[in-house]
């Protein structure tokens, strides 16, 4: 069978709405994007923790302790299963999972704003739990999806405990929203600082070619707007039924068109946040997380020889 003929039947499997497995031929151009896409949301979810990680020492009660530590579990958890996923489509490659860690720490790999930003206060740890969680989810069920099965299985896992994640925010945030007003001005404070984030966690509003790309091979289902436009349905009047001023005074649905309009984020700030690492906790946390990954070097490599002791006998 020629190349040309593969695609053909490749891309007939895709637009019937088949999925496609780790086995299956499939075009360079798919195996190459879905590797940028599912790395970079394994390494988000990795360095997803390290903000409330900050806060585990410091959760105002043992029960808020035990939560948002279990919550961190969780995200590490959801790094490593991704990351199986990465492996499995880099391997062909020559990249192992070695190199896919490594990437982070050596700025070979992209992750979300978000977790470049500081986690100021018990409030910021609320703000991430609830609206940055809930952001992930609209993103992450979107993807339930998608044309490649391994990815979509693995999701359908993660999406479950976000769900928890998100809940486990709400949870803190109509603590704060009916506390002192201290709490609440804490409250409202954390919120301005992460609005902007929020709205660029979607990403650019313009398709960009390798969104297009995507789109094509249904790897992703919808554009980074229709994202954005279905968090701003769930999340604005939550937001306000709580009694938070969200900081964007230019805010407002339009009925004609059926959609939010918005001040837009500082795209080229958060752009550069993101590309270059220049980030509040950008540095720190990239070292902490090459630190952990090469201080456990040996704990890894003594089992490979243990394996490979046992498989000899």
């Amino acid at each position: 069978m020629t190349e040309d003929v593969r695609y053909a039947r490749f891309m007939e499997r895709i637009e019937r709405g088949e999925k496609i497995e780790a086995t299956d031929w499939m075009p360079d151009e798919y195996r190459h994007l879905l590797i940028k896409l599912i790395h970079m949301h394994a390494v988000s979810e990795i360095m997803g923790a390290y903000p409330e990680k900050e806060w585990v020492p410091k959760a105002p009660t043992l029960r808020r302790k035990l939560a948002i530590m279990a919550k961190v579990q969780d995200e590490m958890g959801h790094g490593q299963l991704l990351l199986r996923v990465a492996e499995d489509l880099a391997a062909p490659l020559g990249k192992t999972r070695e190199d896919l860690v490594e990437d982070v720490y050596k700025s070979r790999v992209k992750f979300h704003n978000v977790f470049h930003m500081e986690a100021k206060t018990w409030a910021d740890a609320g703000v991430i739990g609830w609206l940055v969680d809930g952001a992930a989810i609209i993103n992450q069920a979107a993807l339930l999806e998608t044309s490649y099965a391994p990815y979509a299985r693995v999701l359908k896992r993660i999406c479950a405990e976000e769900s928890f994640h998100m809940q486990h925010g709400e949870n803190i945030i109509l603590a704060l929203a009916m506390g002192t007003e201290e709490q609440k001005q804490m409250l409202q404070d954390a919120l301005n600082y992460w609005w902007e984030s929020l709205l660029f966690f979607f990403g650019p509003k313009e398709v960009t070619p390798a969104a297009e790309r995507m789109l094509h091979y249904r790897i992703r289902t919808k554009t980074n707007e229709e994202l954005r436009q279905k968090f701003l349905d769930k999340y604005v009047p939550r937001i306000w039924s709580i009694g938070l001023t969200i900081p964007d005074p230019h805010l407002r649905y339009d009925e004609e068109k059926k959609e939010w309009v918005y001040t837009e984020p500082d795209w080229e700030k958060f752009g550069r946040i993101v590309r270059y690492n220049e980030g509040p906790k950008s540095k720190e946390r990239m070292e902490l997380r090459r630190t952990a990954h090469e201080g456990q070097r040996w704990v890894r490599e003594a089992m490979i020889r243990s394996r490979m002791a046992t498989a000899a006998v």
